[in-house]
């Protein structure tokens, strides 16, 4: 009997070899990998080695102008290395180190409660991504990366009383998450989810080729790690089943009420209740009470099907990605597919090789950047790694989720005086642009004519950036047609382009993506009989505080709201954990006070969104030579989903609620 480490440092018994290490060895991360075997051996004189063999190699790179390098992999010169990555030969120094150090049956003699000091810590974040951190980012770490759990703010000295009942809208990532929290802070609540399982996004997209465009090793619950993910960037299925793997452990399903819609929510001032209408599937309409409401329902959660005439009158199936009916053969049909987004893209190359002919209808392409990770398997030495070595997995989370998140937050910034005579926003983001246009060519050597229908006229960022898993390969197939237009009209038998082009088909596929509506869908009344719909001009024209909080809408919490969207970089993953942290306090904080109820100032959502408009107006999202359509902004131009700061700042805005920002009253009304 060998031991062997768990994911979180701790030892446990198992069979392992001197092999299955080796293997492991091979294909870890460097930079994982050196942290795993600083707890092994404790030996604090490794990180002071390789910084030192770090610097030497990077100013060595630096030197002979091979480090030149975006986040999407443009560099020039034979020796550069991606950003995060170790030079090749500190890589293999630390894998030769490691066949010393780590041994099958080795102990953990570092343990990560004996390395928090913060100072230690972001030495060690720094080397294992090979970038500079700096203080300000130890906090968010410690916990993104799973190293610790939220930490709770507000102190904690009652608990919330029996009838403090919390409703829940949505069992997705967002309400799932507020369903665990909820409970490990003693509070009662319910699930109302209007499908028949659990899933939200992943359980409506099940179209070929759904998948995440966030790491996989990132894009999951920062207190749930996984070590089991097959592939860099988890396909749909694969997240679902994880999902339902969480709600299995924490016993959710008990809580939950599928199949059942939330039609209304009205505000009881007498009371300081809601009452919210349930409807459910077999017609079965209900009335409950609750202290306060959790909306988890997303940004974007009903199908956007375009207003084409001659829609409904084509004879064969018309199919929108999220309501995919897998009961549909492709085999040898003529197929078209409006839409270039990120679903487009990941349907295209998964449905190209069942039919006859593909037409892919392209309005206003997106900018496409090489990822070869997006459809790379992870391999079995890794995941070995993941489940075994002590803290492995949490440092390799740490480094998924530094890459992708405030490294990237100047790319959407504009520079002033670049953009006057550029089309990107400055040199961050044509450094984005250019790694696009090269692999835009690179991609279409013999066909000019492909690269003018897919070249934005945008700059990038402006939509979202869109990462490739075969969608270019694809368009080089002889039966792939692409066509820069959209819809004029449909016919019985096919489509009339915006071109004057009529295209036959046997089968539509809208991957046309979803209305922005937040919550407006569902019929919400706060005091004094206003309407939350209409104050959002339904979803045109929302405003929330910390996207969370609207004035006279007391204990609603409305989470991916507006101005929250991480979309510089991360995932909605951190958005559910900062939010859901944020609703946790404000709860406790009724308690710990003993008011029944929370509001924000009119003048505090006025102020704050006086900054959110001040800091997107430095954005491509809102500055007036980048407006482009897309659900980013409103009719009116407005960005409404982007949150403008960096990730760290609106994490720690979210720590827990600002007193004099708040109305509170009590139970007693008088």
């Amino acid at each position: 009997m060998t031991t062997t480490y768990s994911q979180n440092g701790t030892v446990a018994a198992g069979q392992v070899t001197a092999a299955d290490l080796d293997t492991a060895i091979a294909a870890a991360d460097p930079g994982a990998l050196l942290m795993a075997m600083v707890h092994a051996s404790g030996d604090l004189s490794l990180i002071d080695e390789f910084e030192e063999r770090l610097d030497t190699a990077q100013r060595a790179l630096a030197t002979d102008g091979s480090a030149s390098q975006t986040h999407y992999g443009a560099h020039s010169g034979a020796n550069a290395v991606l950003p995060g990555q170790f030079p090749a030969e500190v890589a293999d120094e630390v894998r030769t180190r490691a066949k010393a150090i780590l041994k099958v049956d080795l102990e953990v003699a570092l343990n990560i409660p004996d390395v928090l000091d913060a100072s230690m810590f972001r030495r060690m974040a720094a080397l294992c991504t090979a970038s500079v951190v700096d203080d300000e980012f130890v906090p968010l770490l410690l916990e993104q990366s799973g190293f610790q759990t939220s930490q709770r703010c507000v102190p904690v000295t009652k608990a919330p009383p029996a009838d403090f009942d919390v409703i829940v809208i949505g069992a997705g990532m967002v309400g799932l998450n507020a369903a665990i929290k909820l409970e490990e802070a003693g509070f009662r609540y319910t699930v109302f989810e209007a499908a028949e399982g659990i899933g939200g996004t992943w359980w409506h997209n099940t179209y070929p080729g759904a998948a995440v465009d966030t790491p996989s090793h990132y894009y999951s619950y920062s207190f749930e790690l996984n070590p089991d993910w097959t592939k860099y960037y988890p396909p749909g299925p694969e997240y679902l089943e994880y999902m339902r793997a969480v709600a299995a452990k924490y016993d959710l399903h008990r809580n939950i009420r599928l199949s059942t819609s939330v039609l209304s929510a009205d505000w009881d001032e007498d009371n300081q209740r809601w009452t919210v209408v349930t409807l459910s599937t077999d017609g079965t309409t209900e009335r409950h009470n609750a202290q306060a409401i959790v909306t988890a329902l997303g940004m974007l959660n009903a199908p956007n099907i375009p207003d084409v005439e001659g829609l409904d009158t084509f004879e064969g199936p018309v199919m929108h990605t999220a309501q995919w009916d897998p009961q549909i053969d492709l085999s040898g049909k003529r197929v078209i597919v409006l839409g270039t987004g990120c679903t487009a893209v990941q349907v295209v190359p998964n449905i190209v090789d069942q039919v006859t002919h593909l037409d892919a209808v392209v309005r206003s392409p997106h900018w496409i950047v090489p990822e070869k990770a997006v459809v790379n398997a992870v391999p079995e030495g890794e995941r070995w790694a993941m489940r075994h070595l002590p803290y492995f997995q949490e440092w390799f989370r740490l480094k998924a989720y530094w890459l992708a998140s405030d490294n990237l937050y100047p790319m959407p910034r504009i520079d002033p005086e670049w953009a006057a005579t550029h089309l990107s926003a400055s040199q961050p983001n044509d450094r984005v642009m250019q790694t696009a246009l090269q692999y835009l060519v690179k991609s279409f050597p013999d066909r000019p004519d492909l690269i003018e229908k897919l070249m934005p006229d945008f700059r990038p960022y402006a939509k979202r950036i869109v990462k490739d898993p075969g969608f270019f390969e694809a368009l080089n197939r002889e039966n792939v047609t692409l066509h820069r237009a959209s819809f004029a009209r449909v016919h019985p038998n096919g489509v009339t382009t915006t071109e004057g082009n009529f295209i036959e088909a046997d089968v539509i596929i809208l991957a046309t993506g979803f209305k922005l509506e937040f919550v407006t869908s569902i019929d919400i009344t706060g005091r004094d009989g206003k309407k939350l719909a209409e104050l959002w001009d339904h979803g045109n024209d929302p405003r929330a505080y910390l996207g969370i909080q609207v004035p006279g809408f007391p204990n609603l919490f409305v989470t991916a709201g507006p101005n929250s969207g991480p979309n510089h970089g991360a995932g909605h993953n951190i958005l559910s954990e900062e939010h859901v942290h944020y609703i946790v306090e404000c709860l406790q904080y009724l308690v710990e006070s003993g008011n029944a109820s929370i509001d924000v100032k009119p003048e505090a959502l006025e102020e704050y969104n006086r900054r959110v408009d001040a800091a997107l107006d430095l954005t491509v999202w809102a500055h007036p030579g980048a407006k482009v359509s897309g659900y980013y902004r409103n009719r009116q131009g407005r960005p409404v989903t982007p949150c403008p700061w960096r990730l760290v700042d609106y994490w720690t805005m979210l720590r827990e609620p600002t007193i004099e920002d708040m109305t509170f009253t009590s139970t007693s009304l008088g």
